[in-house]
């Protein structure tokens, strides 16, 4: 998609701070972190949101997942806790139209969050 901001940061025409990167997927550190550790996983598929999800998708999706253990080891943060969010629609909080997953941890998290 042309005007979508990750799909710039996966062509490398908007810098960000790359934390993983595969043929599927790309994180990156927040530029707005909400806790010490926070970083954004990224389908590189343009997807708009969890409604447009298909179901030859769900290989992708998996993926994010497996990375997120991956990248909670690197980070140290897989003892102490951590959480996996998404939001989906303009009521669910979600601002870039490009399905992403935060994760966060490196502090006590509560529930519910703000």
């Amino acid at each position: 998609m042309d005007n979508c901001i990750f799909c710039k940061i996966i062509n490398g025409e908007i810098p960000s701070q790359k934390v993983y990167e595969d043929e599927l997927v790309l994180s990156f550190k927040d530029i707005n972190p909400e806790a010490p550790a926070h970083v954004l996983i990224i389908p590189k598929k343009h997807i708009s949101s969890l409604n447009e999800l298909e179901k030859e998708d769900e290989h992708i999706i998996s993926h994010v997942f497996m990375v997120a253990k991956e990248i909670v080891k690197e980070l140290g943060i897989e003892k102490s806790g951590y959480r996996i969010v998404t939001n989906c629609g303009e009521d669910g909080g979600q601002t870039v139209p490009h399905v992403h997953f935060h994760l966060l941890g490196g502090r006590s998290l509560q529930w519910p969050p703000g």
